[in-house]
């Protein structure tokens, strides 16, 4: 389970917003200014709402500002990342393939590979839209992170 600490920053009935800050793994890397996850890291305002399921007896147990632990299982990230990197560029494969074998010019080559690249960023948007709602895809509450209050001495 892939997990991440945040903040509550609303509750509704059966789920809890919560205010991740991004991680950044930019100062260990050897790549330095030949990545651009620094750029987009600078440009974001560094944090990210999320919706997570919480049990509905559950919700009155927590309040706005507590710290939460969140998690998502690790094979819906690697399905997820799998379908949205390999399933549009399948379809172009098999598209220019197709206008390969049957019609012989570069130019169809070209544009049915596109279609199919396009095509399969469709199709993959259309099930991320109909996985939205399914509760196996929605990342959850896990753990509620105790905080410890600390007295100013006099």
């Amino acid at each position: 389970m892939l997990e991440e600490t945040g903040k509550v920053i609303s509750i509704e009935s059966n789920s809890l917003w919560v205010e991740t800050i991004k991680q950044s793994t930019c100062g260990s890397c050897r790549a330095k200014k030949g990545c651009g996850q620094q750029l987009l890291s600078k440009i974001g305002n560094g944090s990210a709402n999320i919706n997570a399921i919480v049990d509905i007896n559950d919700t009155n147990s927590y309040a706005v500002g507590d710290s939460v632990t969140i998690g998502i299982p690790e094979n819906i990230v690697v399905l997820s990342s799998l379908l949205i990197y390999c399933f549009p560029l399948l379809l172009m494969i098999v598209f220019s393939g197709i206008a390969h074998i049957y019609l012989y010019d570069d130019v169809y080559v070209a544009f049915l590979g596109f279609l199919g690249l396009f095509l399969g960023g469709g199709l993959i948007r259309y099930y991320g839209q109909k996985m939205r709602s399914n509760p196996g895809y929605q990342p959850v509450v896990l753990d509620k992170q105790s905080q410890v209050l600390q007295v100013p001495s006099a």
